[in-house]
Formats: structure tokens, C-alpha cells, sequence
């Protein structure tokens, strides 16, 4: 490996549920990286434009409020005492929160407004002036870091992300159909994949990552052989 490990910069992109913050944390971890979750700076914005009633249940947004907020919006990560990457809006740990069914329906349509994705890419950007992250979300490796020293794309089928999605959220005591989730999944494919500011595609020299029947291992296995050849 020629490359400084620890400055070194991964984007991880690809559709929602796909594993990409569990895997970018396992390779943070290995590596010694910094690990930034871009979709919880979404969810958090989402979050907060529930709770000020700047978007409706069926995604009618209040522009100039949600807009005017953000300038006195402070989203950012704190590291807990296991190490893990927690998501706060002031002094509140949000990162339960916006884990949510209500969020995750309401995520994509605030993720298309330009001056959101501004808003986020800004201080994304700062985060990684230094090197030695690895990020996750829908538009890294082509919009927040073009240049990045490795593009990894990841998708799997939507049954299968819809049956991850669904235990995760059965574990942390929520009650969805799976019915629900697969129709989730499948509606914000079709917005992220359609939204006109930042769309989610996949880079040209991005590499694909199919992980549809591949274990945490595997995968792990997979991305060595991508940094060591980097």
C-alpha cells in the first residue's frame, strides 16, 4: 500500500438499507479512520422539521421557515464512550430518533431541497479537510467528495434491504409490517434515484458492491483487497 492510510478518504454510496453505515464503521474501526454517517445528518434535519411543523405527514414543506432555521441549526456528531458515532442537535442525542419510520418517510423529499443538501455539504466538507474518514450516503463519491481515494457503490436487492430494515427496527421495539418497509424502501429508491439536485448514481470509477448474500466478513474480506491495491 503506497497510500497514507490515515489520510486517506472513502466514499460510500448506494441505496438505503444496504448496510453502508455498519460497514463503513467496521472499516473505520480496522483502519483507524473517523467515521461521518452523512443520511443521520438528513434524518436530522427531517427530524427537526417535524418537530417545528415545517413538513407535513404527506411531505408538504414550509421552504422559508425550514430554510431560516437552519441558520441557528446545530447537527453534529459526539463520540460515545464505546466509540460509536452519535448524532446531536445541541446538546440532544437525536440518534435513536431519527431511526424512525416517520423520518425515514419523510427523509427523502427534505433531502431534495437544495438549500438542505448546502446546508449538510457544507459542514461534511469540513469534517474532511484533514483526511481519514470514511463516509456513507447517497451522493459522496460524486457531489461531497469527488475526488475521493476510493468509491465504493452498494446495492442489493429491495427484499433484502427490507428484511434487514425490518429486524433492525424490531429490535429496537418498533412495530412495522414488512409489507410497509418494502414499499419504504422501494418509494426511496425511486426518490433518490429521480430527485434533481444530487441524485443517487453511481460514480464513474466508483466500484459495485453487491452484498445481497454476503456476511459482514465477506465484505470486510472484499474492501481489503480494495485498500491494499489503492
Amino acid at each position: 500500500m503506497l497510500m497514507d492510510i490515515k489520510k486517506i478518504i472513502i466514499a460510500i454510496d448506494g441505496y438505503s438499507s444496504t448496510g453502508k453505515s455498519s460497514f463503513a464503521k467496521l472499516i473505520a474501526k480496522k483502519y483507524g479512520l473517523t467515521y461521518l454517517d452523512s443520511g443521520a445528518m438528513y434524518r436530522g434535519v427531517t427530524l427537526h422539521a417535524i418537530e417545528k411543523g415545517f413538513i407535513t405527514p404527506s411531505a408538504e414543506i414550509d421552504f422559508d421557515a425550514l430554510k431560516e432555521s437552519l441558520k441557528g441549526l446545530d447537527i453534529h456528531f459526539e463520540v460515545a464512550q464505546d466509540g460509536s458515532s452519535q448524532t446531536y442537535m445541541g446538546p440532544r442525542n437525536i440518534d435513536r430518533e431519527i431511526r424512525s419510520l416517520q423520518v425515514a418517510n419523510l427523509v427523502s423529499p427534505i433531502a431534495t431541497v437544495g438549500f438542505v443538501r448546502d446546508y449538510v455539504n457544507d459542514l461534511l466538507h469540513l469534517f474532511g479537510i484533514a483526511g481519514g474518514i470514511v463516509m456513507d450516503g447517497r451522493d459522496i463519491g460524486t457531489t461531497v467528495y469527488p475526488n475521493a481515494d476510493l468509491k465504493i457503490f452498494m446495492t442489493a436487492s429491495a427484499e433484502v434491504r427490507a428484511e434487514r430494515r425490518f429486524k433492525e427496527m424490531k429490535a429496537k421495539g418498533e412495530n412495522p409490517t414488512m409489507a410497509e418497509v418494502l414499499d419504504n424502501i422501494k418509494t426511496r429508491d425511486h426518490i433518490d434515484s429521480t430527485r434533481e439536485v444530487s441524485p443517487l448514481t453511481q460514480a464513474p470509477d466508483a466500484i459495485v458492491l453487491d452484498n445481497s448474500y454476503m456476511t459482514f466478513e465477506q465484505q470486510m474480506e472484499w474492501v481489503d483487497e480494495k485498500i491494499k491495491a489503492l
